[in-house]
C-alpha cells in the first residue's frame, strides 16, 4: 500500500492498546488508538477509518455506546467489539447493535486475524450492494434500478435512496427490478420499512418488473397495499 489504511483501536488499557498496534503495523495497516470512548469518537470523526476495534468494558462511555454513535455517524463502519472471557451476553448486545464481530481478551493473534478478514469480506460486500442499486432522478420520479440479491447489507443503500428522493422532493418512487434480482427477509423488511414512510409522505411507490415468486410474497406479507406493482416503468 502507498498509504496504510488506518484503523481506530479503543481500549482503556496501555499495554492492550500497544499489542495491537505491533499486530496491526505487521498486517500492513495505520493503528490510530484512544484511552476512551470519547477520544475514540473524536478521532473517528477527525480520520474515518472503515474498521474500529473498541473494548466494550471502559471507564465513561463504554463500548457499546461508542457502537451507537459511530453507527449513527456512519452505519457502514465495521466495528469489532473487544470483550472478557466468557462475556457472551455483551457479545450478544454488540451484535444486536450491528457489530461486526467480538473477539475476547487475552487477544489472540489468529483470532483477530479472523475478525479483520471478516470485516474487509463486509466492506467488499458493501462496495458491491453499492454497485447493484442506482438512483436516478428524472421529473417528478425517483428511479432506484435493482439487481443482486436485497438482503440486510442493502438497508442502508436503500435508505440512503429514499432519503435522497426526499431532498429532491419527487411524488413517484420507483423501484426498477431486473428479472434475476432476489430478496431475503431481512430485504423485505427494508423495503417494508421504506414503503410505509413513503406513503406517509404521500409519495406513491412503484415496482417494476418484480419476478413472479416475490410477487406472491408481497401478496401474503400484505406489501402490495403500500405499493404498485407494473410490467414496465412506462407505466408509472
Amino acid at each position: 500500500m502507498s498509504e496504510r489504511e488506518k484503523i481506530l483501536v479503543i481500549d482503556d488499557e496501555e499495554p492492550t492498546l500497544h499489542m495491537f498496534e505491533l499486530f496491526l503495523q505487521a498486517y500492513g495497516y495505520e493503528a490510530i488508538t484512544a484511552t476512551s470512548g470519547e477520544q475514540g469518537l473524536e478521532l473517528f470523526q477527525e480520520h474515518g477509518p472503515a474498521i474500529v476495534l473498541t473494548d466494550i468494558k471502559m471507564p465513561g462511555m463504554d463500548g457499546l455506546q461508542v457502537l451507537k454513535r459511530i453507527k449513527e455517524m456512519d452505519p457502514g463502519t465495521e466495528v469489532i467489539v473487544i470483550t472478557g472471557h466468557g462475556d457472551m451476553d455483551l457479545a450478544i448486545k454488540a451484535l444486536n447493535l450491528d457489530a461486526t464481530d467480538f473477539i475476547n481478551k487475552p487477544i489472540g493473534r489468529e483470532n483477530l486475524e479472523k475478525a479483520l478478514a471478516r470485516a474487509r469480506e463486509r466492506i467488499a460486500l458493501s462496495k458491491v450492494k453499492q454497485k447493484e442499486i442506482n438512483l436516478k432522478i428524472e421529473d417528478d420520479k425517483a428511479i432506484i434500478k435493482i439487481c443482486g440479491h436485497v438482503n440486510a447489507l442493502s438497508a442502508p443503500i436503500l435508505n440512503d435512496a429514499f432519503q435522497n428522493s426526499l431532498q429532491n422532493k419527487v411524488q413517484k418512487l420507483v423501484y426498477v427490478f431486473k428479472k434475476s434480482t432476489t430478496i431475503n427477509g431481512a430485504g423485505i423488511a427494508a423495503l417494508s420499512e421504506i414503503f410505509v414512510q413513503a406513503n406517509k409522505k404521500g409519495m406513491d411507490v412503484f415496482i417494476v418488473n418484480l419476478p413472479q415468486n416475490f410477487q406472491k410474497v408481497f401478496r401474503v406479507l400484505g406489501l402490495d397495499k403500500n405499493v404498485r406493482l407494473v410490467d414496465k416503468l412506462e407505466q408509472v
